[in-house]
């Protein structure tokens, strides 16, 4: 089975042996988390937009505006991605989670996959491929990305959405 299919979730065990896998993510890191939606135009998404925001405990979701190329080949020419200086300020701000609405978090053509390595470690789980966020604002909301419970799996779809408070 394909596990990176359509809005998938990555657990800390799809970089690392020993971290969580699916059936040991707790749902209070993945389910009901109050959220903040950033849109960021551009391609690589810096530091300074996650700057002076309160992100521990929540969900960070960055709208990038690149899912309305999803089913076009153009999705996967170049998408969106979050440095790894962003990365490492998210790891020390604490988020349960973090989700871009393009197919990848790091830069593709950085195959360490720096993003990845950094917020898994940090256990904190990465949501990748989603949509409709420009339809949050500025709006406080809850997000839910919850996965099955899968041992030895890193990876796994989920049907991700938020409810505006």
């Amino acid at each position: 089975m394909v596990a990176n299919t359509g809005t998938y979730i990555d657990a800390p065990f799809h970089r690392y042996p020993d971290g969580k896998d699916l059936s040991q993510l707790s749902l209070d890191a993945i389910a009901d988390l109050p959220g903040v939606c950033i849109s960021v135009p551009g391609r690589a998404v810096d530091i300074n937009v996650f700057k002076n925001r309160e992100l521990e405990g929540k969900a960070i979701l960055v709208n990038t505006g690149w899912s309305q190329h999803w089913g076009t080949e153009k999705y996967f020419e170049d998408p969106p991605f979050i440095t790894r200086r962003a990365a490492e300020f998210l790891a020390q701000s604490r988020p349960a989670l973090v989700g871009i609405d393009s197919m990848n978090i790091d830069d593709v053509h950085d195959k360490s996959r720096p993003v990845h390595s950094i917020l898994l470690k940090a256990d904190i789980q990465v949501v990748e491929h989603l949509a409709n966020l420009a339809e949050l604002g500025e709006a406080d909301f809850h997000f839910f990305a919850v996965p099955v419970p899968v041992k030895a799996f890193g990876s796994f779809p989920v049907r991700a959405f938020a409810i505006q408070d």
